[in-house]
């Protein structure tokens, strides 16, 4: 809950506003990390999306079911931020992400063969490039995060008396949403390196939506929210590009369909389309949430509408004394 010593104001909007903002947040700053390793439109920039969005996703789905906000031993907003800030001020200082594309090992002058010749680091790892031993180090982190975040799911669950790993049904609904985003991007290859920016701007708020039903069902009891009808559109795509790939490769004969959209400029217009879509959808949850809340607690979003009085503390005090 949100809380101003200053003010004296307290409500469920600023822990609504900080998730909110921070899952849109978190697709923009992969935009950045990508721009500053020079990574461009293509597959380690999904993988970056998909890890940074599952991170947020879990650690709200450990908060809803734990009713505590528990971050990771190594967590985005204090060592992920600091590495980004080292990351970033090194690219400035070396003038550009070309220096993330050398490999780390011979960079630091590690020799491939160690011990007199006993043991050789094979190539595949000897010339993996800083920015793939990030990504190496990434998922690591990714894998015990969500490992420790189940634990605490599992612990707090069973310590209440309900069913402790039927919550892990709740990340059913992530991996679904990415298993048709990487289908999407694999059927259309234009969209996956020539139009990435938009797509990671749409799959941002696909998850922020996701995160914003978690966080609103934590504040007021709901049931866990599984669906997320942003994923509709994202079907049809993958289902409309993937009938002329049965039409050429199926061995039964008339299993497909002409796509209605094809691989060009207008795959390119559904996309936006999308990004629209899930623009106007987020937006309406937003505001109806925030319009909800306001009513209901007799508050505005921005402003004070009950300015603290100190004389009134000071009255009900002095009334439970003389009782």
């Amino acid at each position: 809950m949100f809380n101003s010593r200053r003010t004296r104001q307290s409500g469920p909007l600023g822990e609504l506003f900080d998730h909110g903002v921070d899952a849109l947040n978190t697709s923009l700053e992969v935009l950045l990390f990508a721009g500053s390793q020079n990574m461009g439109q293509g597959w380690k920039t999904v993988a970056t999306l998909f890890a940074s969005l599952m991170t947020f996703y879990v650690q709200t789905w450990d908060e809803y079911h734990t009713k505590t906000l528990t971050l990771g031993i190594v967590n985005g907003p204090v060592e992920g931020i600091l590495i980004l800030v080292g990351v970033y001020a090194l690219t400035g200082y070396m003038g550009g992400g070309h220096i993330w594309q050398k490999a780390l090992l011979p960079t630091f002058g590690l020799p491939q063969t160690l011990f007199s010749g006993a043991v050789t680091i094979p190539d595949f790892f000897y010339n993996l490039s800083f920015t793939e031993w990030y990504l190496v180090q990434g998922t690591v982190v990714l894998v015990l995060n969500t490992l420790e975040s189940a634990k605490n799911v599992i612990e707090a669950r069973r310590a209440r008396g309900d069913r402790s790993r039927y919550a892990l049904v709740g990340l059913v609904p992530f991996f679904l949403t990415w298993v048709f985003m990487v289908a999407y991007l694999a059927l259309q290859p234009n969209i996956l390196h020539c139009h990435l920016v938009p797509f990671v701007l749409f799959a941002g708020i696909v998850n922020a939506y996701s995160v914003g039903q978690m966080i609103t069902a934590h504040l007021v009891k709901l049931d866990f929210p599984y669906w997320n009808v942003l994923v509709i559109p994202l079907a049809l795509g993958v289902i409309d590009s993937l009938g002329p790939l049965l039409l050429q490769y199926s061995p039964i004969p008339g299993l497909g369909w002409p796509s209605a959209l094809g691989d060009g400029v207008y795959q390119v217009a559904f996309m936006f389309c999308m990004l629209g879509a899930a623009v106007g959808v987020y937006g309406s949850f937003v505001v109806d949430v925030i319009v909800t809340i306001c009513d209901y607690l007799d508050i505005w979003c921005l402003t004070i509408k009950h300015p603290y009085v100190e004389s009134n503390d000071k009255a009900k005090a002095n009334g439970k004394k003389t009782q």
